[in-house]
């Protein structure tokens, strides 16, 4: 079995690793390079205002930043909208290779911005909540350098400096008790001086985006009727301090750096991609996957071993009185395939669950391949809320099919009953959306997906019903008493925990990627972590319907998509523990959206995980029932 587990994965496993390294160095762009000509334009645009420790998006404009003469909205897609983005034009000029010194914002005859108290308030509260702003140039977002020195007890001279990036900037900070607030942006901007002929004129094409925020006072500032600044030299200034209680005045003003780079536009996005430390990630996956398969590998030899002596003692003719004597699965052939309690709801379930799947699968390889890049903002969300609605109709089928072999006659109802878990999750999901594209997603629900729930339905519930290799008996078996660990939760705690611990570690990147404005790029990683959470599902849901049936107890339709969903509940701890040890939330409403979101996540696993360990189970017991031979 070993031997065959290494020659089936093995070309398999090499191919994923070298995509793997293909996805992490090659960029497939979302958009076609944009050259520019010396002094051409520059646009800085604002995307939001965040924080991981309220979890609400706020755009730029809520706080009194200074505005243009016309404020212009991007048209934005369903991605982009779910992920809170409202993307606005900005003052700032910026010219492609112009250097600026100090240019001063929003000021009319050299007079300072004055903030109310309710703004002043307002952006206070913001500070202190922690907001980043995060703005864009060329569709590149801005990011602020950290440079942190790992030899603190040595000298100067031997310090290792480490540099590292994070997005956006703080809008401002605190210090005892007083609020600051950054009212000075100086730009770097990186350039790639593209290749071209003697007699053309040189374009560059923009490569990076950094912020240096500083908080300088009104009185250190000075400013002349043009628009300019003068800086104050070295660290003589003090801070622009916003006191909630009153009235404050102050000067909005940026500066325009641009230097030469040997980055290139296909490349660019490599600054923003490894801000974390991806050497950790690798050693933690391939730590998961010799586990996993291991364990795997162990389950395998000892069910298959014991399947093919069970199936040898039953098929002995001679023996046949001794072996129905005996206690096994073989004794519950004829209630093994009894219809289960609520088959509607089972089934409905079990197509939802197919949904997911299919929806999963497509997105996290089309991701692998670099299709769904970064710089193609909101396109992961809405390639997956699209596929969503589109995978419909293999739900529908496959609820369809099932149902009828579990001896279903209402299948307009069911097939309604396939949209209810698609139209509760959009109804969460619509809490926190605009009013417009709660709309769109209500009409794409009652226009896409529940006609093609229906379709499915209809050829699936007309097709022919699964062929069960046995006959079910009219009377029911009586079930004798269950040892303890038959328990339902029981079962949950011990299936769950291989799965988990496949995936512990690549959940750890995607609730930071979801809840503190991380960047998440690794799907070469994350499909090879699918692919082998799929496999320890099926084998772990083996395995207990086997023991289930061995304990002569027939019901394992419901136990075994409740059990082999149980891998949730761990995902249920670590969100807990998550929200605890590494986030800083401690309003109502931020906890009620990340519990709320949660919940939704820990109820689509469950889906996904149960449906793939049914279907596992389903077709072990109809291989196993099939094999041996029933008078």
């Amino acid at each position: 079995l070993c031997g065959l587990l290494l020659k089936d994965w093995l070309p398999w496993s090499l191919l994923l690793f070298s995509l793997m390294c293909e996805t992490s160095a090659f960029y497939v762009p979302g958009v076609a390079p944009i050259n520019f000509h010396q002094n051409d334009p520059v646009e800085i645009k604002a995307v939001k205002l965040t924080s991981s420790r309220t979890q609400l998006p706020y755009e730029y404009y809520s706080l009194p930043f200074c505005q243009p003469s016309k404020i212009t909205y991007k048209a934005e897609n369903l991605g982009e909208v779910l992920r809170g983005d409202r993307i606005v034009n900005t003052p700032f000029q910026v010219l492609m290779n112009s250097e600026k010194k100090c240019e001063v914002l929003c000021s009319q005859s050299n007079k300072p911005v004055t903030l109310t108290v309710e703004q002043s308030r307002l952006v206070a509260e913001r500070i202190t909540e922690d907001y980043y702003v995060h703005l864009i140039a060329d569709n590149l977002p801005v990011a602020t350098r950290l440079e942190l020195y790992s030899n603190r007890d040595s000298d100067d001279k031997k310090k290792e400096k480490d540099v590292q990036f994070e997005h956006g900037y703080r809008l401002g900070f605190t210090d005892v008790n007083k609020i600051y607030l950054h009212n000075h942006l100086s730009f770097i901007l990186y350039y790639h001086r593209e290749d071209m002929e003697e007699d053309q004129e040189h374009t560059y094409r923009v490569v990076r985006f950094e912020v240096i925020p500083q908080s300088i006072r009104l009185e250190d500032l000075k400013a002349d009727e043009k628009s300019s600044c003068t800086l104050p030299e070295g660290t003589n200034s003090s801070p622009q301090e916003i006191d909630p209680t009153k009235e404050n005045q102050l000067y909005f003003t940026y500066s325009v750096h641009w230097e030469e780079s040997d980055i290139k536009w296909a490349s660019r996005w490599d600054t923003y991609l490894t801000m974390s430390d991806v050497q950790i990630h690798w050693f933690s996956i391939i730590n998961s996957v010799v586990v996993v398969f291991f364990l795997s590998g162990i389950l395998s030899m000892i069910i298959i071993r014991t399947l093919r002596k069970d199936i040898a003692n039953y098929n002995k003719e001679d023996d046949i009185e001794d072996t129905m004597e005996e206690s096994g699965w073989k004794l519950v052939h004829g209630d093994v395939f009894r219809p289960p309690q609520y088959p509607m709801i089972l089934s409905s379930l079990l197509g939802s669950g197919i949904q997911l799947f299919c929806m999963i699968l497509i997105v996290i390889f089309v991701a692998m391949l670099g299709m769904l890049s970064p710089s193609s903002r909101g396109a992961l969300m809405t390639t997956a809320c699209f596929l969503f609605m589109f995978m419909g109709v293999f739900g529908g089928f496959s609820a369809g099919r099932l149902y009828r072999t579990l001896k279903g006659h209402r299948w307009k109802k069911g097939a309604f009953c396939v949209s209810l878990p698609e139209l509760f999750f959009g109804v969460c999901v619509c809490l926190f959306v605009p009013f417009p594209t709660m709309v769109a997603l209500l009409c794409m629900w009652f226009g896409i997906s529940l006609p093609l729930v229906y379709l499915g339905y209809y050829f699936g519930f007309r097709k022919q019903p699964y062929d069960n290799p046995v006959r079910t008996n009219q009377i029911p078996r009586q079930i004798p008493e269950q040892r303890w660990y038959m328990n339902r939760f029981v079962g949950i705690l011990m299936a769950g925990i291989l799965p988990f611990g496949a995936m512990f570690i690549e959940l750890f990147f995607i609730f930071s990627a979801i809840w503190e404005n991380q960047f998440y790029y690794l799907f070469g990683f994350l499909f090879l972590v699918f692919i082998i959470l799929v496999v320890s599902c099926s084998q772990i849901s083996i395995v207990m319907v086997y023991f289930q049936l061995c304990a002569e107890d027939y019901r394992w339709w419901w136990r075994n998509f409740l059990v082999s969903g149980g891998s949730a509940f761990y995902v249920l701890v670590y969100a807990i523990f998550y929200f605890v040890n590494k986030l800083d939330i401690v309003e109502f409403i931020p906890s009620l959206l990340y519990f709320g979101y949660t919940a939704l996540m820990v109820l689509s696993f469950w889906l996904l995980t149960g449906t793939i360990g049914f279907y596992a189970a389903y077709m072990f017991v109809r291989k196993i029932y099939a094999a041996v031979k029933i008078d």
